[in-house]
């Protein structure tokens, strides 16, 4: 019997231990989708203790102690942090199977050099040990991310900010690179008038000017893209439950714009279609200016109104959808391809039923120009685990070219969610020695070495242009 998270950890043969061991574990990470605030970041922030570190905005852990029967008040109402804390020890025990076990423990170890199992009777003194370290600079959030060798990552980023925590931190000349990533969900939030007209003064003011009609619109994204670019930015990222693919001429946006800007609410038809001309125009800016562009599809969000209403959003009351998305995405990259202004592309679904529509959509638009132009992005979310990774990777594999894959992303909020990196790596060395094993691979350690390489570091480096000399 093996010992729970011993250095074989999901490696089940001699195999997938050499692969990982030589050419997997000690690569830099590449993290090119995350929810960092980049102001914690630039202030180099050290936690008061664990609870802030782990409890604060994680709706995992939350949703896991909601099932668990935990009041609210231990989760986000008013309990101190320790009392937090103790109620997430008292869920660990019942999160066997579930990742956030896995996830749990093996930060423990990495970060603080913990090995035994998180509970009631463990939660006081792993609550003192690792608070005590988070409070020392040794465990900054700066140090945190060098101790896990991150390399580069990728902050999300909304079009009104001013980007200046990104530029301190550039300015202080630190060795990992923090790049923003524009994220124009909001323009794109057209339910209510009130909402979007707010949103686009908004937008209008970090520019400097006042949007008054659709082409000005677009004149301001363009502009607070080309913002965002001097300070590094070369990826944009949407979430959205399907892409929008309405047919549309400038004319009707700009009709529905007007009356947006009035006051006055507009249709389902018109709401569609603005949002379909405005992703298309995005879209189009983002190939001229070679950046790469994320669709995060499939989220059905905010379904508990009472908890909506409470607590506000992302606050884990989201779920899977079941959007139809082949026929509306195959039409919107369709349009873009016609006029090659198709720019390099990442999609991730979450309904785990979509995953070979994903892994032959993307061979839609591999037109040659660069290896893997078109990508299907790792498990996110829901299927950040160990089926939901493997089973991407499998169906990847088999529809497409795994070794051309960018690899693993945390999308996450903690700075301590980097080992989810080593969880991706060593299971993908585990599929890989696996078939070794059984013949279905040559004993070729050398050049499938190479590949998991590339998928765990290199292909990120050079899809991205971050690749250093």
């Amino acid at each position: 019997m093996k010992r729970f998270l011993d250095e074989d950890f999901l490696l089940e043969s001699p195999t997938a231990v050499r692969l990982y061991e030589e050419h997997a574990r000690h690569l830099p990470i590449i993290d090119y989708h995350n929810h960092l605030p980049p102001e914690e970041i630039a202030a180099d922030r050290r936690f008061d203790n664990i609870a802030q570190a782990w409890l604060q905005g994680d709706h995992y852990k939350w949703r896991a102690m909601r099932a668990n029967g935990v009041s609210e008040h231990f989760i986000t109402g008013g309990a101190t942090d320790r009392e937090k804390f103790r109620k997430w020890a008292e869920t660990v025990p019942y999160t066997l199977r579930n990742p956030l076990y896995h996830w749990t423990h093996l930060e423990l170890k990495r970060y603080f050099g913990i090995d035994e199992p998180l509970g009631p009777d463990t939660a006081d003194a792993i609550y003192d040990r690792t608070s005590e370290m988070l409070r020392t600079p040794e465990f900054s959030v700066r140090r945190l991310l060098e101790r896990m060798r991150v390399e580069m990552l990728c902050t999300t980023d909304d079009p009104v900010d001013d980007l200046r925590h990104h530029r301190s931190i550039r300015e202080d000349g630190w060795s990992v690179s923090v790049l923003p990533a524009f994220r124009p969900d909001k323009v794109l939030q057209v339910h209510d008038a009130a909402v979007f007209n707010a949103y686009v003064d908004r937008l209008g003011e970090s520019a400097g000017e006042e949007v008054s009609t659709y082409t000005g619109l677009l004149e301001v994204l363009r502009k607070r893209m080309d913002f965002f670019a001097s300070n590094g930015c070369s990826v944009s990222d949407h979430g959205l439950e399907r892409v929008w693919d309405e047919d549309f001429t400038e004319a009707q946006a700009a009709a529905v714009f007007d009356r947006l800007r009035a006051g006055e609410e507009v249709t389902d038809e018109h709401r569609r279609r603005f949002r379909s001309a405005v992703l298309h125009e995005l879209a189009v800016s983002y190939c001229e200016r070679g950046w790469v562009q994320q669709f995060h599809l499939g989220a059905m969000r905010n379904n508990n109104s009472r908890m909506m209403s409470t607590l506000g959003p992302d606050t884990g009351w989201d779920s899977i959808g079941d959007f139809p998305q082949a026929r509306s995405l195959a039409r919107f990259l369709d349009r873009l391809d016609t006029g090659d202004r198709l720019a390099k592309t990442i999609l991730y679904n979450l309904n785990p039923a979509d995953n070979a529509l994903m892994a032959t959509m993307i061979g839609n638009f591999n037109d040659g120009s660069v290896a893997g132009k078109v990508q299907w992005g790792s498990g996110w979310w829901f299927l950040d685990q160990k089926r939901g990774m493997t089973d991407q990777i499998d169906t990847l594999s088999e529809m497409g070219l795994i070794s051309r894959f960018v690899g693993m992303l945390t999308d996450s909020r903690s700075f301590l969610s980097f080992t989810r990196h080593e969880y991706f790596r060593r299971l993908l060395c585990n599929l890989f020695g696996r078939d070794i094993e059984n013949g279905e691979l040559p004993n070729d350690l050398e050049w499938i070495g190479k590949v998991i390489r590339d998928i765990c570091h290199r292909n990120a480096a050079a899809y991205f242009g971050w690749a250093k000399p």
